[in-house]
């Protein structure tokens, strides 16, 4: 089993690029289903077929599918939900639209993510391509399994056990509210269950990977690195990052020269910012990308030299650990003398220059004002020390926090 994630900022044509990678990984012999769990499904227009809530097969072993998440709310969600309308009518909220309310942000997209475990354990498909919402909601969904893993082992038992000695008192003193039943607490326990193990699932390295798309563009770019810096926060394995709508060298010339220009310029920042991930680019196309035709040209522009089903890079680019109160910024840095290497830090941005060569890191809040206070370089590997959190008092002036 395969499965291989597809985000980046909206607009940047990851659904294109998912499709395209589905028609390539079909025609090479595996049974492959491409869905959609972005609540702004484009998949049906990629492929130029009407697809719905369950897969629908496209081609020769391809399948495609755009996750209702109504559906898939009501299905893990039911009890919970009908447990909230009684004490929405209770409470006299009746003119409120209840069916917006009910529902925490978030939890619609966690529960079309869990259509992967279901078709994974099924066993009917070799490879799962999911087209991702666009980068800021997948990073928000990344760090929901944690937290409700640590409240369904914190705090969930003893809630449990309180409702239950509770329930008949309370239904008598706040007049007719019943308090969540033995199904509504099921459906809560079961459901963060499953996501666990949907987590693991995502988080193996050997079974997952997660590819950015982007196009050379300044804030694209911008955006891709902060997803970058937090997918390897959350311990997520990127693969691989796709530059999409590269203007090709014969449009260099006449009114499009200063944006071939553009582009030459951004294919080079990105090639420092995500290096030693492989980069792949797919240049513009003449005409608009969608159906099957289409779509081979631009899996075949893409991946040409490589087998895209394959994890194409292993192992944490960058990690960042933290030994009693002091972190680590751990960084790969392959092919790399460590004579070569200076270190500078700029507000919220970190540049290792490594001869003629720049890597450009973004550094997570945990990092962001915390002076270097040591490296070192081992096996590739550079190993950077923050020292305290620099506090900003009242007049914009940093001092080093010494709590």
């Amino acid at each position: 089993m395969r499965i291989i994630i597809y985000t980046g900022k909206g607009g940047v044509g990851k659904t294109s690029v998912a499709s395209a990678t589905g028609v390539r990984l079909a025609s090479q012999g595996y049974r492959t289903l491409v869905m959609s769990t972005d609540a702004a499904h484009s998949l049906s227009d990629s492929f130029n077929v009407p697809l719905g809530s369950e897969p629908r097969q496209i081609s020769e072993r391809l399948w495609g599918q755009e996750v209702d998440s109504l559906k898939e709310t009501e299905k893990h969600w039911g009890p919970v939900q009908k447990w909230l309308t009684e004490m929405m009518s209770w409470a006299k909220l009746n003119d409120i639209t209840t069916d917006e309310t009910l529902v925490f942000p978030g939890m619609e997209e966690l529960f079309s993510l869990m259509q992967i475990k279901r078709h994974s354990v099924s066993g009917s498909y070799d490879v799962i391509i999911v087209d991702c919402a666009p980068t800021g909601e997948t990073l928000r969904l990344l760090s929901y399994p944690n937290l409700l893993k640590w409240w369904m082992e914190k705090i969930f038992p003893y809630e449990r056990r309180l409702i239950k000695l509770v329930r008949p008192i309370a239904k008598l003193a706040t007049g007719g509210l019943e308090l969540p039943n033995d199904a509504a607490l099921n459906s809560v326990e079961t459901f963060v269950n499953e996501l666990e193990d949907l987590q693991k699932m995502i988080m193996d390295e050997a079974v997952t990977s997660v590819r950015l798309v982007i196009n050379p563009e300044k804030m694209v770019i911008a955006e891709a690195r902060r997803a970058f810096t937090y997918l390897n926060l959350f311990g997520f394995n990127t693969d691989a990052i796709v530059v999409n709508r590269v203007l090709p060298l014969e449009a260099g010339t006449g009114y499009w020269s200063t944006w071939r220009e553009i582009h030459e310029k951004y294919e080079e920042e990105i090639r420092t910012c995500f290096s030693p991930l492989p980069i792949f680019c797919i240049p513009m196309m003449e005409v608009e990308v969608h159906g099957l035709p289409m779509l081979e040209r631009i899996g075949d522009a893409a991946f040409a030299e490589c087998d895209s089903v394959e994890i194409l890079y292993r192992g944490r680019v960058q990690e960042i650990r933290k030994e009693g109160t002091t972190y680590f910024l751990d960084l790969v840095l392959p092919f790399v003398q460590k004579e070569q290497l200076q270190l500078s830090e700029k507000g919220d941005e970190l540049t290792i220059q490594a001869g003629p060569h720049k890597r450009k890191v973004l550094l997570p809040q945990s990092l962001q004002r915390r002076p270097i206070v040591g490296a070192r370089f081992t096996e590739e590997k550079l190993s950077i020390r923050f020292g305290e959190r620099r506090a900003t008092n009242e007049t914009g002036e940093e001092h080093v926090n010494e709590q």
